[in-house]
């Protein structure tokens, strides 16, 4: 992994599936990961390192999740969950499933399909942006 925090990407030349990927990053996110490394005093590759400076490995990363969440005393989330916040966030901010697919790294868009469970409000929104009938009416309304 290489991270750009000039141009604001990540990228992953092995991951899932030993597939090669871009992912991008918000200048949040850049910010955030600057303030990380400044503080670190050691050379090592890792980006995510442990106090004992070794890599931070899936079950590490989810034990800091479980502690941050007893601390906030609310239930623990998945780490996959994150990912499908993103994917239902990023289809509510209007980006086309297209792009989405890209940016999940999913070849097929069947995959990204099971991130996208939609809520009522999701759908009852989707409806009030392009319900025909009051569309219909206010263009007539407008002739």
């Amino acid at each position: 992994m290489d991270i750009d925090l000039i141009n604001g990407k990540i990228i992953i030349k092995k991951g899932k599936g030993s597939k090669f990927r871009i992912v991008f990053i918000s200048n949040r996110t850049r910010d955030a990961i600057q303030s990380y490394l400044n503080k670190r005093n050691d050379y090592l590759p890792n980006l995510w390192i442990t106090k004992k400076k070794s890599d931070l490995k899936y079950s590490g990363l989810r034990q800091i999740m479980r502690r941050r969440a007893k601390d906030a005393n609310i239930a623990a989330p998945s780490l996959h969950g994150f990912r499908r916040y993103f994917a239902l966030q990023m289809l509510r901010s209007g980006v086309d499933i297209f792009s989405l697919q890209k940016l999940m790294g999913h070849s097929d868009i069947q995959i990204l399909r099971r991130y996208l469970q939609q809520t009522e409000a999701d759908i009852r929104l989707a409806h009030k942006l392009g319900g025909p009938v009051d569309h219909l009416l206010g263009i007539v309304q407008n002739c």
